[in-house]
């Protein structure tokens, strides 16, 4: 899938990484434990955290997370923003729950 297509589906703001829409999410992760991040997450993973802390960032880069978007309405203060930008790794916003944003992307095909 489709960054792009992510973000029609979570009606989701693009805070960062508007040239990487046609980047390709293979599979979504959802957590607010980076510990978890850390130890499941894989290559090629969207992540989904209502932690906005520029910890996720750090940890998006160690594990090759295609982008990270923000539920709950969170938005990042401006070190986060500053280090995605630093890592270049895209950065959403979406005002959907955790639960219902691993719905909907789950619903349209992307695997868990």
């Amino acid at each position: 899938m489709k960054l792009s297509e992510v973000i029609k589906i979570l009606n989701a703001d693009v805070l960062y990484g508007e040239d990487h829409l046609n980047d390709e999410i293979e599979i979504g992760c959802a957590s607010d434990l980076l510990s978890d991040v850390l130890a499941f997450a894989k290559t090629g993973n969207l992540l989904l955290t209502g932690l906005v802390n520029p910890q996720v960032i750090r940890t998006a880069e160690m594990v090759d997370i295609v982008a990270v978007c923000f539920v709950r309405g969170k938005m990042p203060p401006e070190a986060t923003l500053k280090m995605a930008k630093e890592k270049d790794i895209p950065i959403l916003y979406t005002q959907y729950t955790m639960y219902k944003s691993c719905g909907l992307l789950y619903e349209k095909g992307l695997p868990a």
